[in-house]
């Protein structure tokens, strides 16, 4: 068979090509699914990981070779911190030979978190940005899993909805839709934080920067929710049906609206500046529908992008704010701070834990090898509280902390995240507002987290407003 492949391949990718531009995206996408269960029922599918909760041991009990930070439920049971300070103390740049996503190096401290994050050269983003594969069967091409030059003409393409000017038009419709979110909320009455005010405004955003149905927003911050967690990848708790229905209907939306917009504009009618509009401008990417993975994987990294930073830390925020009140009090008698703030909140929070890379040569690291073709990853989350980088403590949550926006959390070189401006946009409309209205914004327990050792996000906090008096 392989001696009859270069014979048989100029007649059968044809053939492939015009299946795929003549099938719809979401059938296409249900075939690949009936296929999977096919393949599992015989054995044949790569095994799917289940990730079981147990109480995680003290670091401090553990061999140095045995610290495992990919655990999935290291967030929601705090221990986090400790594992990470041993390992930025102990060996910066380890090495976990046998966890459950495979082996991979773990870069702890900032110094050398800089280092690979703007040497694109010697580390990879190339297959995928996660600590473990995609599913099987939606093995989806995204820019920020690319490398140069591609992945620098895909951003190119989408940039111009974040640029100055475009964010100075948005101000007003953000500060008038927190405004409405804001003004909606119970007083004096617990209710849910996440669903109520972090996923409401953010799923708002979301469909202004897609020109997506605003009736239908809050599906964007599910389909978030489920493209960032599969077990595969990150140990979410998303399962293989999930993932390919919500796949699916990403397709039947995100197509029906690229080709309504597309017949529009060749109609005549000026392109907007929404996310889709901008793709259609642009030569590099205006056929992306006719390439099924790659076109299906920028709109979910676009979806995932707009959202979990902004929520997370919507979430995060407030949670910092409760722990140190001391911080809240000095906000209230000092709203100039909320600038700095925003920053502070983004590097304690820091809503996506990590980044992965692949080495493309042998690179000796804080004295360690590291392999041509090995993972490795760049901590973000313990970067952001290396006692090395930041001068006061890391662990505190200080709103007028200074140089605080040298923080990881956007990254840096070329994969630097193209919304941060955005995201500070919003958090600190957020802010603005809520200071307007409220006297106290009480945590009333402890909030629940995701399941997840990529996405550090919250499922629901409950509060209490006290309004001005």
């Amino acid at each position: 068979m392989n001696l009859l492949k270069p014979l048989l391949e100029p007649v059968i990718q044809p053939a492939l090509d015009k299946a795929t531009s003549v099938i719809p995206l979401h059938w296409q996408i249900r075939g690949a699914h009936a296929f999977q269960s096919l393949k599992q029922r015989a054995g044949k599918a790569r095994p799917i990981p289940v990730f079981s909760e147990v109480p995680l041991p003290d670091v401090s009990t553990l061999a140095l070779q045995d610290i495992d930070v990919s655990n999935p439920f290291l967030y929601r049971q705090g221990l986090w911190h400790s594992y990470f300070k041993r390992l930025r103390d102990e060996c910066p740049v380890h090495f976990q030979k046998s966890s459950p996503f495979g082996p991979f190096w773990s870069v702890t401290r900032y110094e050398d978190i800089m280092f690979v994050d703007t040497h694109h050269d010697l580390f990879s983003a190339e297959p995928i940005i996660t600590i473990g594969p995609q599913p099987e069967g939606l093995e989806l091409e995204t820019f920020i899993a690319m490398d140069p030059p591609k992945h620098d003409a895909q951003r190119q393409a989408v940039q111009g909805v974040v640029a100055p000017k475009n964010l100075a038009q948005m101000e007003n419709l953000i500060r008038s839709r927190t405004a409405d979110v804001l003004d909606r909320l119970p007083v004096n009455e617990p209710f849910d934080w996440v669903q109520n005010v972090s996923i409401d405004l953010t799923s708002r955003m979301l469909a202004t920067l897609f020109d997506f149905p605003f009736e239908q927003r809050h599906k964007l911050a599910y389909w978030s929710d489920v493209a960032a967690s599969p077990p595969e990848a990150t140990g979410g708790s998303s399962n293989t049906a999930e993932a390919f229905d919500v796949a699916a209907d990403i397709a039947s939306n995100m197509s029906s609206l690229w080709r309504d917009k597309e017949a529009r504009i060749a109609a005549g009618e000026e392109p907007g500046f929404d996310l889709i509009s901008l793709l259609l401008a642009n030569a590099t990417t205006r056929t992306m529908i006719n390439r099924p993975m790659e076109f299906m994987g920028n709109m979910a990294l676009l979806i995932v992008g707009g959202n979990d930073t902004t929520r997370n830390s919507m979430t995060g925020g407030l949670w910092a704010l409760n722990q140190f009140p001391d911080e809240f009090a000095k906000l209230k008698q000092n709203p100039g701070l909320i600038p700095n703030m925003v920053s502070e909140i983004i590097r304690w929070q820091t809503p996506l834990a990590y980044m992965r890379r692949v080495a493309k040569e042998d690179v000796t690291l804080n004295g360690q090898t590291i392999n041509k073709g090995d993972k490795v990853v760049m901590w973000y989350a313990s970067g952001n509280r290396d006692e090395r980088a930041f001068e006061q403590d890391p662990d505190q949550f200080i709103i007028d902390r200074k140089n605080v926006r040298k923080h990881l959390s956007f990254g840096f070189g070329v994969h630097r995240c193209m919304g941060n401006r955005l995201a500070e946009m919003q958090l600190r409309i957020l802010w603005e507002e809520l200071l307007k209205r409220f006297d106290d914004i009480e945590v009333l327990d402890e909030p629940e987290y995701v399941q997840s050792n990529f996405v550090r996000g919250y499922t629901r906090m409950s509060v209490k407003l006290t309004a001005i008096t």
